[in-house]
């Protein structure tokens, strides 16, 4: 048992070692250890090139019963303000010498209980979320809570996506302002074959860390896989088409 003890603390502390060898992170003993957040929905610029112009798909009467109807842009008023450059997190000299796995690992342990999400990809998946994505920017996700569901609004745009409450673009249409935005980091994409990928959940009222991730990842599911992505096309490009039904079966919950 001591043993063990000793080879936990040493793994410990060689992980503790690396990520402090690779990240630009204040001291945790400080009072503003937490980096700040990368996106503010209040004071808003300019900044994703080639701004989303066409109108998102306004006929979804087959699902009118979220009562879904605007044809207007989504959050139009609230694009990403200059994120983070990945300079700024990590040491990207340093960071060239190790293996993809260290750096996932690494990317991931920074990002954990600090009110931001860390996720990493294949550069093959990025390209073909990317690919997808222009083609089919927007899409809906039912977040279950308690017993029922909150519906979500992605619009992705890579290198970002946003997300917000679909009563709240119902109800402020362009105005809406996001819950949580995502950032894919691709300077290693080449080399490593790894995007690194930064959520930061605008309102931590409106999401908690889980949930943030989780509608991350379910929206990056429906991407990439064939058979869900079949619905993606549907809501972007043949609207009577669209079922929500189906979307809440592909996620295995109940209609109601």
């Amino acid at each position: 048992m001591q043993r063990l003890t000793s080879r936990i603390t040493r793994t410990v502390k060689a992980s503790s070692s690396l990520r402090a060898f690779l990240l630009k992170e204040a001291p945790l003993s400080s009072s503003c250890w937490l980096p700040e957040r990368s996106f503010s929905a209040f004071s808003l610029q300019q900044h994703v090139q080639n701004p989303q112009k066409e109108a998102i798909p306004g006929d979804f009467l087959k699902w009118g019963s979220l009562g879904f109807c605007r044809t207007s842009r989504f959050a139009t008023g609230f694009t990403p303000l200059q994120p983070k450059p990945l300079n700024s997190i990590m040491d990207l000299d340093r960071a060239k010498n190790r293996s993809a796995e260290d750096l996932a690992s690494v990317w991931d342990d920074y990002h954990l209980g600090r009110g931001h999400i860390g996720l990493t990809m294949k550069a093959k998946l990025y390209r073909l979320l990317e690919h997808r994505g222009s083609d089919c920017r927007y899409f809906v996700i039912p977040l279950w809570r308690g017993s029922g569901y909150t519906t979500m609004f992605a619009q992705v745009q890579l290198p970002h996506m946003l997300f917000t409450g679909l009563e709240d673009y119902k109800a402020k249409g362009t105005q809406a302002a996001p819950y949580f935005t995502a950032t894919f980091y691709t300077e290693f994409a080449e080399s490593k074959d790894l995007v690194l990928i930064r959520g930061d959940i605008v309102f931590t009222s409106k999401l908690t860390d889980e949930e943030a991730k989780w509608l991350l990842e379910t929206t990056q599911s429906f991407y990439l896989n064939d058979v869900r992505y079949k619905q993606v096309e549907r809501f972007n490009k043949e609207p009577r088409e669209f079922e929500f039904k189906d979307v809440l079966r592909a996620l295995d919950m109940p209609i109601m």
